[in-house]
């Protein structure tokens, strides 16, 4: 019998594994079939398309399908008030962007909608667009390569209308080596996040008063984890309550929890990547590993930084971390934003809106409130690029010569460069155009309505950051009884030609990478 047993249990177990290994094989097969099958047609679309448009196209499609489906699920309070059709369009394109623009009350939202929400925030965020690539080039050049062996397509020349994106140049690499690449990226997003959702919902089930909130609000706990989770680590910014973290405040423990999702997700990914391939290296693929940690720049991937760049950038992401923190603490300490906190609280507390101040944008205090001093420097925080350095890396000019592909793909670029404007004019382009609009509520509002709330909310939109400083019936200089306060952006209060500018605000500011080097061609002397 016991001869019986162990040979039922190995038949299992093989026909467990052949089953698993038919199942890989299957759905290799069919993704093979679906992508490549119709190659000659793809290589003329990808042709076609340069890596902008596809960006493009990759994020109005989302924004639609998220605006499709939000729009035919019914929200919380339907029987009350239902969100008007170009709110929910704004707010799909903002989390689709992963801006946390708002223009309606998060708690209006079902919790079908909200599990919609993180789906988009998910799709939408910077490390999973580039894994995506990733995988998608690795897969795309592998056939290439099968297809000019076989002669069935003619040599792609590199160049800007290239179907390998120049964000991703495997022409000259081993595949294995980006194969690796894209699966440590996987592996990154998917154990970061997790060790972030199990320590919120571990969180919320020992602190009682965490729990209080989401259990009063009629918010699932499961829920709140997963979207808050995912939309801190995509840098969204987005929580299932309106007060966003304001609710949270006395709650230390929670920010300290997503301070790591927000810079691991953001601003030091490209330090901690590197720091997962140098330990990968180590211990699984040591060829690999140390092809990528010495050819970062031949990679080609965005986010892989050469060792030197990355440890500046990390540098410079605590230098400005700790000059908000030092001037908001000067300038906040004993004010009504931080009151009725502990010491140990406004210290977490404004590290916390610190460390958000570059990209995340969830906050814990009515930004209104604050000085203007520390909004404007939010505001510069929130323009800068997310692996901004100001420490000088010095290129020797044989490194230059032994890339001539990137001179002349950097010669390609310059005529269409100097053509367009630089990221600043465009900004201003969009405050003045936001003006007109609001021109009205600029002469009636003018408190509410300041130019410099008008400009921290373009600058968040650009940034994808989300910090708003709100509206507030108490500070119309003619009371309005009917006026009633609500927990969202003040670009909420905006005309309907106002929301349609910061929605192409929010566009843009996703896709602001491809022309990083406009306006060459103005020289102030």
């Amino acid at each position: 019998m016991d001869n019986l047993g162990s040979n039922y249990v190995k038949k299992v177990k093989n026909l467990c594994s052949d089953s698993w290994q038919l199942t890989r094989l299957f759905l290799r097969c069919s993704y093979s079939y679906l992508l490549f099958t119709l190659n000659p047609f793809l290589i003329h679309i990808f042709h076609f398309f340069n890596p902008f448009s596809t960006r493009i196209l990759y994020f109005s499609s989302l924004s639609f399908a998220g605006f499709g489906i939000l729009n035919a699920l019914k929200p919380r309070t339907a029987a009350l008030f239902a969100p008007k059709t170009l709110d929910l369009f704004f707010t799909s394109v903002s989390v689709a962007t992963v801006s946390s623009m708002s223009t309606v009350e998060m708690e209006v939202f079902s919790n079908s909608q909200l599990l919609v929400i993180t789906v988009l925030m998910f799709l939408g965020g910077e490390v999973f667009t580039s894994m995506v690539g990733l995988h998608f080039t690795h897969t795309y050049s592998k056939n290439i390569t099968r297809w000019k062996s076989e002669g069935r397509v003619e040599s792609v020349e590199s160049g800007p209308t290239s179907p390998i994106p120049a964000e991703y140049s495997f022409d000259q690499i081993d595949l294995s080596i980006a194969e690796f690449l894209g699966y440590v990226v996987l592996g990154y997003l998917l154990v970061i996040q997790f060790l972030g959702l199990a320590s919120v919902l571990l969180y919320l089930s020992v602190v009682e008063s965490a729990g209080n909130v989401i259990r009063k609000k009629g918010i699932k706990t499961a829920t709140f984890a997963v979207f808050t989770v995912v939309s801190t680590f995509a840098s969204c910014g987005f929580l299932p309550t309106n007060e966003n973290m304001i609710v949270f405040r006395e709650n230390s423990g929670l920010m300290w929890i997503l301070i790591p999702q927000i810079l691991l997700g953001n601003t030091l990914f490209p330090s901690c990547l590197r720091f997962t391939i140098w330990v990968l290296g180590r211990k699984v693929k040591k060829a690999e590993a140390e092809f990528l940690m010495k050819n970062a720049a031949e990679v080609g991937y965005l986010h892989l930084l050469p060792g030197l760049h990355s440890v500046l950038v990390a540098a410079t992401v605590v230098g400005f971390v700790l000059v908000g923190f030092l001037m908001f603490c000067s300038l906040e300490w004993d004010s009504a934003a931080l009151g009725g906190l502990s010491g140990y609280r406004k210290v977490v507390g404004v590290l916390f809106q610190c460390v958000n101040a570059r990209h995340t944008g969830e906050t814990i205090v009515d930004l209104s409130t604050v000085a203007p001093a520390v909004l404007v420097f939010f505001v510069v925080m929130m323009y800068l690029p997310p692996y901004t350095s100001f420490l000088p890396i010095i290129k020797r000019d044989d490194d230059q010569q032994q890339n001539p592909e990137i001179i002349r793909n950097q010669k390609r670029k310059t005529s269409a460069e100097n053509l367009v404007f630089s990221q600043l004019s465009y900004i201003v382009i969009f405050i003045i155009l936001i003006c007109i609009t609001e021109r009205k509520s600029l002469k009636d509002d003018p408190i509410n309505f300041s130019v410099l709330n008008i400009i921290v909310e373009v600058v968040s939109a650009y940034g994808n950051v989300g910090f708003t400083t709100g509206y507030s019936c108490g500070r119309k200089v003619s009371p309005d009884p009917n006026c009633v306060d609500k927990w969202y952006g003040f670009s909420g209060k905006w005309s309907d030609e106002g929301k349609v500018i910061l929605i192409i605000v929010m566009f843009f500011g996703r896709l602001k990478k491809f022309n990083m080097n406009g306006g060459q061609a103005w020289k102030l002397l």
